[in-house]
This record gives structure tokens, C-alpha cells and sequence, in this order.
């Protein structure tokens, strides 16, 4: 029980201590800002469980993110587009670029998507700075702010977003072939070739969802600054692959569940939140995060140990 409900058990625990030391920790209209705080990495993460669930990894989420909506706003903000072509411009572009990364890591034979991912992080932030000239795009249409502005009822609409991806790649990871090959790939990449498994094809799979996911979190972004600038997402990927591994799945593959990465996003944001009502610096709050990654993985190195013994 404790493996498998940590992570929430320590985000309920988390949550008490900081509501204890500042009272407006516990507020509705701060509930609600760390929602609407947590759901760009919330998204990001999302994505990134399917390669680290493969045993690999997807660096260059952060990058795929500022080139979606960089090219996104040149299309609306630029050429006048209708924001409709806006937004299946910028998921179009997140999903070619997962692809590209799947192709080169399963065609050009890397020997870890570490290589892949990082040669493309570099490409794509590149691309971004060369098309926009180094400067940010300002002044999207109304509907291309919606999703990171807006709220229903008094529940951000990003975090709906959030919800409902979840709950859409729950159903994709316990309910279809494909999600238990990605488990299995994971497990043991040689015997799940053997099995008849189509490793390279699901890969790619892997790789498009993940670069699709960062594009869907840029679009939020792109709501909540009403900007689309060619460094965005700087370092995103790093809080991305932290909500993962805090969340509980490992980094040798095979174990890792959506709603454990859900919770992960979810203390990265509280720990932020709180952190920052408590008056501590940037710098502190990114030792305190890097402490919490250490952590983790070093339960999941204890776990690993008493599942051998």
C-alpha cells in the first residue's frame, strides 16, 4: 500500500504542513492557483511517462513547447490566421516533432533517446529563435487565450484540460495493446521483440504523443502570458521528469501510472506554492525540489531492492 499510494500520501502530508505554517496556504482562490500553476507541467509530464515508462527519456519537451508556439504565432498573430488554424498549427507541429524523435532514435539505431532527445532539444529552440528573430510573438486572439485564462465555474479550464488528458491516457495505458506493450518494452525492451511485440513502431508512438503533449502545454501557456516567445519552457522538461519519478515510476521502466504522475505535478506545485507564501528565495526552492528528486528515486532504488530479496 505504501508504494502504491506514497506519493499521495505525501502530497496529503505536505499539504497539511504548509496549511499549518500559512493559513492562506488553505485558501479557495490559492487551491485554485495551484491548479491553474501545476497544469502546464502537469501536461508536459504527462507525456513524458510514456518514454520513461519505455526506459527511456524526452528532453526535448521544453523545446518542442516554445517551437509549437512560436510557429503557432506567426500563423495567427503574424499571418492573421484564424485561431482555429492556430491551434491545430501548434499541435501539428508538437506531434511531428515527437515523431522526428521517435524515428531517430528507433530508425538511426542511438544507443539511449538521451542522445536523440538532446541533439533535437538544441534543434527546436534553435528553430524558434531563427523564424521569430530571437523576439517573442504578443497579442494572440481571445480564443487562443482561452484555455490558460479562463475558468468554469471556479475551476481553471487548463486543469479540466489536465483532467481530461489524464483520464483519456489512463484509458490508452490499461485498456488498449499498445499501452500494455509500452509496459512490457519497458519491463524488458529483448524479450518483448521477441514476444512479437512491434517495439519500434510503439516507440514512435511513445515519442508523438510526448512531443503532442508539450505542444498542448504550450497552448496553455500561450493563455497565460498571451505571448509565444522562442525560450519558453527553459528547464521544462526537468520539472516534467520530476513530477514523473515523484509520482512513482522508475526510471529503469516498466512502472509508473498516469494519476501517479498527476499527484508528482501536483507536489512539485504545492512544494512552489507554498514555498512562496512562506517567503523563501528561487534559489532555495530549487534545492528543495532537487532534494525531493533525490528522494524519490531513492525509494524506488529501496523498493527495487526488497522486490529482488
Amino acid at each position: 500500500m505504501i508504494n502504491r499510494f506514497g506519493p499521495l500520501f505525501g502530497l496529503i502530508g505536505l499539504s497539511v504542513v504548509l496549511a499549518i505554517l500559512s493559513p492562506s496556504f488553505s485558501q479557495m482562490d490559492n487551491v485554485m492557483n495551484i491548479a491553474r500553476q501545476s497544469s502546464i507541467n502537469a501536461l508536459l509530464a504527462l507525456g513524458m511517462l510514456l518514454p520513461i515508462l519505455t526506459a527511456g527519456i524526452d528532453l526535448s519537451v521544453g523545446s518542442v513547447l516554445a517551437f509549437s508556439i512560436v510557429v503557432a504565432g506567426l500563423v495567427t498573430v503574424n499571418w492573421g490566421m484564424p485561431p482555429i488554424v492556430g491551434f491545430f498549427v501548434c499541435l501539428l507541429v508538437g506531434v511531428l516533432a515527437g515523431w522526428l524523435n521517435g524515428i531517430l532514435l528507433t530508425k538511426l539505431r542511438l544507443p539511449h533517446p538521451f542522445i536523440s532527445t538532446l541533439g533535437t532539444m538544441n534543434v527546436f529552440r534553435g528553430l524558434a529563435l531563427i523564424i521569430t528573430g530571437a523576439s517573442p510573438i504578443f497579442g494572440f486572439p481571445y480564443l487562443m487565450n482561452f484555455a490558460g485564462q479562463e475558468n468554469i465555474g471556479i475551476l481553471p479550464v487548463s486543469f479540466l484540460l489536465v483532467i481530461i488528458a489524464y483520464i483519456v491516457f489512463h484509458i490508452f495505458l490499461t485498456r488498449t495493446s499498445t499501452g500494455r506493450y509500452i509496459y512490457a518494452i519497458g519491463g524488458n525492451k529483448e524479450a518483448a521483440r521477441l514476444s512479437g511485440i512491434p517495439v519500434d513502431r510503439v516507440l514512435i508512438i511513445v515519442y508523438t504523443l510526448s512531443g503532442f503533449m508539450a505542444a498542448l502545454g504550450g497552448l496553455v501557456l500561450i493563455g497565460r502570458t498571451n505571448s509565444a516567445s522562442p525560450i519558453a519552457g527553459l528547464t521544462y522538461e526537468l520539472d516534467a521528469i520530476a513530477a514523473v519519478i515523484i509520482g512513482g515510476a522508475s526510471f529503469l521502466g516498466g512502472v509508473g501510472t498516469v494519476w501517479g504522475t498527476l499527484i508528482g505535478a501536483m507536489i512539485i506545485a504545492v512544494l512552489r506554492n507554498g514555498l512562496n507564501l512562506l517567503g523563501t528565495s528561487s534559489d532555495l526552492q530549487t534545492v528543495v525540489i532537487g532534494a525531493v528528486i533525490i528522494l524519490a528515486v531513492y525509494v524506488d532504488v529501496l523498493r527495487r531492492r526488497g522486490e529482488k530479496k
